[in-house]
């Protein structure tokens, strides 16, 4: 059955915006490749991003203008109805709407669990969180912070890692196998965590440049305390 005339009408247009802030997006993270670090990181995500969601992080006088032309341009020449643009417009604003939220609850709860990671730190050695980022910073390991208590550390990190990862397989976010395999790292890697140096310019090795460990569950590289 062939699409009715509307139909071909809005799944060009879309098509059109789509790949057309697509293209904005993708020039936008060329631009600034020379800046970026990860440039085939950011460059791929901002470009799928800009694909799965066009209006996403667009403000007003920007793509959401250029795209309000369009849509001006083909009403004008007849090739939409103004109904039809301001259909598209509402849909495109709530795909952006939509993502924003997402983005906001996934940072609330990486926020969260980066709490309770520092909590969970600050409790097993005995010593307040503020006072293990100024150490932090001050060039020391977490190992050496803990001192006497650095197995305990380990084992609560750990165990805490686990949780996280059964918890993923629970969810359906990872497989059995992936499971057994992040935990058969996880005593390795949060042990090099802990002795690692992270100092005023973030994580030390491991950290983000080279991307989330094993077992990383919520991206904040085993430990949770960033000075």
């Amino acid at each position: 059955m062939k699409m009715s005339s509307n139909r071909k009408i809005a799944a060009v247009v879309l098509t059109t915006v789509a790949l057309s802030v697509a293209s904005v997006g993708f020039a936008t993270a060329s631009e600034s490749k020379a800046k970026s670090v990860s440039v085939k990181s950011t460059s791929t995500k901002t470009t799928k991003n800009a694909i799965a969601n066009p209006m996403s992080g667009v403000k007003i006088g920007g793509v959401e203008k250029e795209i309000s032309t369009v849509l001006a341009s083909l009403v004008t020449k007849g090739t939409i109805t103004q109904a039809q643009s301001d259909a598209i417009t509402a849909a495109l604003t709530a795909a952006r709407v939509a993502h924003e939220g997402k983005e906001g609850a996934d940072r609330a709860t990486k926020d969260a669990a980066r709490t309770a990671r520092e909590a969970l730190v600050a409790t097993t050695i005995g010593i307040d969180a503020a006072t293990i980022k100024t150490r932090l910073a001050a060039g020391e390991t977490l190992g050496a912070i803990a001192g006497a208590k650095k197995a305990a550390l380990i084992a609560a990190l750990v165990a805490a890692e686990t949780n996280k990862i059964d918890a993923a397989v629970t969810a359906g976010k990872l497989t059995v196998v992936q499971a057994t395999t992040l935990k058969s790292g996880l005593t390795a890697h949060v042990t090099a965590e802990v002795d690692s140096v992270r100092g005023a310019m973030g994580p030390g090795k491991g950290g983000k440049k080279g991307g989330p460990g094993h077992g990383d569950m919520d991206d904040d590289h085993g430990m949770g305390m960033h000075p």
